[in-house]
């Protein structure tokens, strides 16, 4: 459909403008507090963003690094070019009919649970957020919390119509229903996947972070363990890990620290998964990596804090932008991975909170500016106006034949190919006197 279209569609649904509003602020301004108590809280950003921007300039040798010392602890590491060879590489590891799944963003986004489905193989969501977005039959609205857009109401009664009866709205009992249903797949299934959300190319160190312990049940409990890792996520030294262990958790769910970090290094024996894969994924990546403006998106840690201080996400919700990484971070991270979705970079005010909260610097204003030069008549309409306005005389008579045509046709509205501008502002009317005619008028 488009952003724009279904943007107009989400204006439309006031209580999704309800939830988010409420979710949004809710983290925001725990996240606003916990930051607060940090006196070198930019410091630490700059920090973060100098390590990313190291693994960005080195990302060829630290992959290799990585796979080196992730196959010397005993697991198998794999390269996946795109989104379909990931996915077949994934199946071919899977011996069962069901496997248990920490929240990954980067399965969402090579879309593994459609394509195991289409093998014949259940993926089952762990995560709270993620479980009510599978039972509903829904997509994923937000990078931290998929079911952003679900009230605790609407949970209830999913949850009373699929996994449970009875329940009311109390978010205890709605977890505790959670667990008892997820309780027996641990136990019982025999393959986990994950993903990542740092891998440490030194070590071939694995590092998942998260708020409920289902993560740490799928890491630990099966046999086989596939994690899915997007060739950005990798960190230089396991040093630098204790820069993004202070970041993340206060920049996404205003946290001081994760409640659960694990930590695994290849196989170890008698101990947790005997047999675990590293599926390394680029899938556009290497293609954002050549642009030297644009590369800034791979330094994003999935933090989500972008989308809780958006003016844009806050009043039309994820699933406007019809792709994995909503909010401003997807406005400059689909277009680049896909070579789709080009009007995202247009989804925004450019009021800069975005970069004010990011916790690794990315100029997310910058990214977005330099991802609409490409835009059809833009770049030709700014050359031909650079031209009239270097020639003074050219511009004083420019003014002058646009103020006598406004006059005469006294028109709101921009006829095709300039009607896309002013379908949501109104056309600048010009003044009846410019400022060079006053001045010679009156000097």
């Amino acid at each position: 459909m488009g952003f724009a279209k279904e943007a107009r569609v989400k204006l439309r649904d006031t209580q999704l403008r309800a939830n988010l509003h409420k979710a949004t602020h809710t983290i925001r301004d725990k996240r606003a507090r916990v930051v607060a108590e940090v006196p070198d809280w930019e410091e630490l950003r700059e920090a973060g963003r100098a390590i990313k921007a190291e693994t960005m300039a080195r990302l060829p040798e630290l992959l290799e690094k990585f796979e080196a010392a992730a196959t010397r602890a005993g697991a198998q590491v794999h390269w996946a070019r795109d989104a379909a060879e990931a996915c077949s590489i994934v199946a071919g590891l899977i011996d069962s009919d069901e496997v248990v799944k920490v929240k990954s963003m980067a399965t969402q986004e090579i879309g593994l649970n459609e394509a195991l489905e289409a093998q014949g193989i259940r993926a089952i969501e762990t995560d709270l957020a993620e479980l009510i977005v599978q039972l509903a039959g829904d997509k994923p609205s937000h990078i931290l919390v998929p079911a952003i857009h679900y009230n605790r109401g609407q949970i209830r009664d999913l949850f009373n119509d699929s996994i449970a009866s009875g329940l009311s709205d109390e978010p205890a009992e709605l977890a505790g229903a959670a667990r008892t249903h997820l309780r027996q797949q641990f136990l019982s299934t025999r393959v986990g996947i994950s993903g990542a959300n740092f891998a440490i190319a030194e070590t071939g160190t694995l590092v998942v972070v998260e708020s409920e312990g289902n993560g740490r049940m799928c890491l630990t409990l099966p046999d086989t363990l596939i994690s899915i890792v997007g060739i950005e996520k990798l960190l230089p030294r396991f040093s630098d890990l204790g820069v993004f262990l202070r970041l993340l958790p206060r920049s996404s769910t205003g946290e001081r620290m994760n409640p659960y970090t694990s930590m695994w290094t290849g196989v170890t024996p008698g101990d947790g998964p005997q047999t675990v894969h590293v599926v390394l994924v680029d899938n556009g990546r290497t293609n954002v990596l050549r642009d030297p403006v644009g590369r800034q998106a791979l330094h994003c840690i999935r933090c989500s804090a972008c989308l809780n201080v958006c003016p844009v996400y806050e009043r039309v919700g994820g699933h406007a932008y019809e792709h994995t990484y909503p909010g401003p971070i997807g406005a400059i991270l689909a277009p680049q991975l896909t070579g789709k979705h080009t009007s995202l970079p247009f989804a925004s005010t450019l009021c800069g909170a975005c970069y004010e909260v990011c916790p690794v610097k990315i100029n997310i204003p910058e990214v977005l500016v330099h991802l609409r030069q490409p835009a059809i008549l833009e770049r030709p309409a700014m050359n031909t106006l650079a031209g009239v306005m270097a020639r003074p005389r050219l511009y004083a008579a420019s003014l002058r034949f646009a103020r006598r045509m406004a006059s005469l046709i006294k028109l709101r509205r921009m006829p095709w190919p300039l009607s896309k501008w002013t379908v949501s502002r109104d056309l600048p009317r010009p003044e009846r006197e410019t400022f060079r005619d006053w001045w010679t008028r009156t000097r």
